[in-house]
């Protein structure tokens, strides 16, 4: 499992570059590669006011190593 740790080091990367996903709490799963090692998959899921006073739902996830360094960051739109 990813520590704490990395966790928080990982939230403070999404957050800094998706600002409403400050204080989102990721949900992390494990998958498994073909290689025989886990990979761990961070979903972040926030809203975006946008102008007109409409919202957006935004979801970014986060692809990670076993050691907690992240290989992917993709986000809806």
């Amino acid at each position: 499992m990813v520590d704490r740790d990395a966790i928080s080091k990982i939230n403070k990367k999404v957050s800094r570059q998706f600002p409403e996903m400050s204080g989102a709490r990721p949900t992390v799963s494990r998958q498994s590669v073909p290689n025989g090692s886990f990979h761990y998959l961070l979903i972040y899921r926030g809203k975006v006011n946008l102008p007109g006073g409409k919202s957006l739902n935004r979801i970014v996830r986060v692809t990670t190593d076993s050691h907690g360094r992240i290989l992917r960051i993709s986000t809806s739109r």
